[in-house]
Formats: structure tokens, sequence, C-alpha cells
């Protein structure tokens, strides 16, 4: 028994190999590696409701605690946008210049998501969450309070070191201990926190912005109220099940002499996952810029060349989130069955479809529109979390899935730049057919750039590795739900079992069915 679960969580897994004989092998296997199981077999997975019963109350905690702490980190990165004008006018600055701090929150997220990533995978998903949270407090506080303009730069770069850390420990903290028929669903719930966490930002800057003599710092002075009950809530619960187990395995092996300590097994692992973790950041890359180049431009779209009024403008945008939120859901389940990655594929291809509609209707049709374009826009972004996950090594699962993800955004980051670029070559006229100065056709320049983009996400998924239901306690695929899910279940209670008894617990703490 000892034998055949030390094999079984050789979770180094094999470096890549460069043969010609193994790159001919992984290139065949593209197109049949899409082919999902059959209908017959697999029906019953359609219905989301039975794997959704199978999440016990402490893993809805785990679900709920990360949801909540990744919608508020997006309440936080959105009030700066949505207050820009009225933070540039308080602080005696160009609206340009305070979205230059938008941009360094941006370009700081990365060294976050190696800080909380690292602190995350050795020494466990709740305290680095936790002293996440209370930054969070503290710089939403500190926001709400400058008085310069180099304050305000020096308090979102330190907030953006804060956001790039909680999300690698939020997907942890809820895809952990997820039973494995129902990771497609919560992926994609946990997802769309960020578009929840956008609408919850429009709500709450009309209602207190607008409303208070303090203007928008009340709004930062109010988002920093939230994280304290997060944090309060995480304090009452314990760490992941998974966590636990895999720090009882790691121990294992040290006393067998079969493994190192946390640093050891991370340069091992870089070995081992140094091209994954190249092409997770590439597939982050093209997500994060399918993300941005459908959103950033758009609100510009509708005010400066459709005309819209601030309330109307409100409610498109809303809409848009919301299919976004339905999108993120519908597609994370659907994952389960047609596979993560020709789930994203489909999603590129309703997307470019939808690319006309969305950009060249001007009546009233465009919300319908924006609804499915960002239907399918964040309905591929509803299989990331447990996708990257399920690539990710699993004792630095926090580490990857968080430094890529933010790396990705990196690179995009300059999503509407580009778009202003491309934008000088389509200047709107007047009814003269003169040039109008300084606006330009919004529309034609998001359409030519997402075409390319949802080109290059369906590119680099086609060709990308898959390990759809592995489990996130070892490197191994397990491919048959029901019984995959059981084993591993099992492992893992036998792992928090011989913790209890090596710790001296007269009655261990996990139940344990002899499986010998």
């Amino acid at each position: 028994m000892e034998n055949q679960v030390e094999n079984k969580y050789d979770y180094q897994g094999n470096p890549p190999s460069f043969t010609w004989a193994s790159i001919s092998e992984y290139c065949a296997g593209r197109l049949p590696s899409l082919k999902p199981p059959s209908f017959t077999e697999k029906k019953h997975m359609l219905n989301p409701f039975p794997p959704i019963l199978l999440i016990s109350r402490k893993q809805w905690a785990f679900i709920m605690v990360a949801f909540v702490a990744w919608t508020w980190d997006a309440f936080d990165f959105f009030s700066v946008s949505l207050t820009a004008t009225l933070i540039a006018k308080d602080l005696g600055v160009s609206v340009k210049d305070i979205t230059w701090g938008i941009t360094l929150v941006l370009m700081l997220r990365s060294v976050g998501a190696v800080i909380f990533g690292i602190a995350g995978d050795k020494w466990g998903r709740k305290w680095p969450f936790i002293v996440n949270c209370g930054l969070f407090v503290v710089l939403e506080l500190g926001t709400g309070f400058v008085k310069t303009y180099d304050q305000f730069l020096g308090v979102r770069a330190l907030f953006g070191i804060a956001m790039g850390g909680i999300y690698g420990n939020c997907a942890a903290t809820a895809l952990d201990d997820c039973p494995v028929e129902a990771r497609g669903i919560i992926s994609g719930f946990l997802q769309q926190g960020y578009a929840f966490g956008y609408l919850l930002c429009v709500v709450f800057n009309r209602a207190i912005t607008y409303n208070t003599s303090h203007g928008w710092r009340a709004l930062f002075w109010f988002g920093a109220a939230p994280p304290v009950l997060i944090i309060l809530w995480r304090m009452m619960l314990p760490e992941t099940d998974t966590f636990q187990a895999q720090k009882h395995l790691e121990k294992e092996q040290i006393e067998t002499g079969n493994g190192g300590g946390f640093f050891h097994n991370g340069k091992k692992a870089f070995g081992t996952y140094w091209l994954m973790f190249i092409y997770l950041v590439l597939l982050m890359a093209g997500m994060n810029f399918m993300s941005h180049g459908s959103q950033d431009l758009f609100p510009t779209l509708l005010t400066a060349q459709l005309g819209f009024s601030a309330d109307r403008s409100t409610v498109t945008n809303s809409v848009a989130n919301l299919g976004a939120i339905a999108g993120g859901i519908f597609v994370g389940h659907m994952s389960e069955f047609t596979g993560r990655r020709l789930s994203i594929m489909i999603c590129c291809v309703f997307g470019g479809a939808l690319i006309y509609p969305w950009a060249f209707v001007h009546n009233s049709g465009i919300n319908a529109g924006v609804f499915f374009l960002q239907f399918f826009v964040q309905g591929a972004w509803g299989v990331i979390p447990i996708h990257i996950s399920e690539l990710s090594p699993p004792n630095f699962r926090s580490f990857i899935v968080g430094t890529a993800y933010q790396l990705g955004n990196l690179a995009s980051s300059a999503s509407s730049t580009i778009e202003s670029k491309i934008g000088e070559n389509f200047p709107l006229t007047n009814a003269a057919g003169e040039k109008v100065h300084g606006k330009y056709n919004y529309g034609k320049v998001m359409a030519i750039f997402m075409g390319c983009v949802f080109g290059y996400v369906l590119l680099i998924t086609f060709i990308g590795p898959e390990r759809r239901n592995a489990n996130l306690l070892s490197s191994e695929v397990d491919r048959e739900l029901g019984v995959s899910q059981y084993k591993f279940d099992q492992e893992k209670e036998a792992a928090l079992y011989n913790e209890d008894v090596e710790a001296g617990h007269d009655k261990p703490t996990t139940e344990h069915t002899d499986s010998k």
C-alpha cells in the first residue's frame, strides 16, 4: 500500500521531451483529444444540480469566501476607473495622469502573484489570504486619504501588489476540495466574481460618490469595510484538506529520502513544468487580451462615438456583465462534458461570429450584441481557473496559477493603447464628410482587434495540453469521473488519518476506511 501511494504521488511528473517521436505523437493527438465522451455515457453531467449537491457545507464555505474576496478585488480595482475624473479634479492632475495609477496596478500585479503565490503554497491557503485581505483594508483607506498625486501613485502601486496576490489563493481555496464533477461550474462561478465586482462598484459608486460630501473618497472608505468581514470569515475556516494532505505527503517523502524541502521541490518542479508555465503565460495573455480588448474601450465607444448618456451607457455595460456572469457559469459547467480546450475554442468561434453585431449595431439591439459577445468571452474565461489549476504542479498551484494569470494580464495591459493607435487610422467624419478631430471609429478598431485575439486564443488552445479532471493532489490524470473522485477522497482521508496518528491523537479527526 505504501509503495503504491508513493508511486502515485510522484507529483513532479516527467520533464518535457523534445525528441521527434514525442513531438510527432503530441501533435497527432491535438485533434483527436478534442473529442468529448459519448453523449449516452456522460449525459448525466449536463444537469448541474447533482454535481452541486455533492459539495459539502465546508466546501461551500471555501468556495464562497474565495468568490467574495475575488469580487471585492474587482470592486477595489474598478473604483479608480469609475471615479478617475473626480480624482483628477481633486488632485489637480489630468485624467491621463490618474490612468497611470491603473497601469501601475496592472504592472505590479505579477509581484504580488509571486509573493503570495509562494506563501500560499508553502504556508497554506489561509494566512496568506488573510494578510492579503488585510492589505486591501489598509490600502483602500489610504487611497481615500491621499492629498497629493505622488501619494496616490504610491498607494496604488502597493495595491497592485496586493491585488496580484489574491487570484491564485482564491482559485486554490475554492477548487482544492471541490468534487471533481462540480469543478467546471464552480470554476465559472468563481471567475465571474470579477464581473459581479464591477456591477457592485457601479451600484455603490452611484449611491455613495454623488450623495456624500466626501465624494470619491467615501467610496474607497466604504470599500475598506467588507474585507474586514472576509478576514473574519476566513479565520473561522481551516486549511483545505488537499493542502494538508499535500504537506503530509511531502513530509513523508522527506522522511523516506524521496523528496526535499519546499524550495528543493520548487527547483525540481521548475525543471519539469517550465514549458507548461510558458504555455500558460501565452494562454493567459490571449485570454486577457480578449477580456480587455472587448471591455476597456467599449465605454468610450458608447459615449464618444454613439453619444450615449451616462445612464444609458451604465445600462449597456451592466447588460454586458450579466452576459459575462451567465456565460462563465454555463460554459464552465459544460466544460465537464465537452472538455476544457474544446469549450474555449467553441467560445472563440461563436465570439468571432458575434463581432459584427457587437461592434456595428448601434440601435437598441446593441444590448443583445454586447450580452452574447460577453457571454462567450467570459464563457471561455469560466473554464480558465480549473483548466490552469489542472495543468499546474499540485504543490505550487497557487504560485503558478496566480503568476501565469498576472503575467498574462501584464502583457495585455497595452490593449487600450493598441486599440487607440489602430483607431487613428479610422477617424469619424461629420455630415459634410470632414474628419472630426479626436474621434475615431472605435467599433471598427475593436472589431479588427478582437478578430485577431479570437484567432490567437483559438490556435493556442488547440495546440495546448489538457488534463481534465486531474487529481489536484498529484499529477495523475483521472479520466473516470466517479471512480477517480472516490479514490481521490479515500487517499486524502488516508493521508490526513496518518497525520492525525503521527500527531498523537487518540481519536483521529478524520474518518478512515482501511483500503488494504
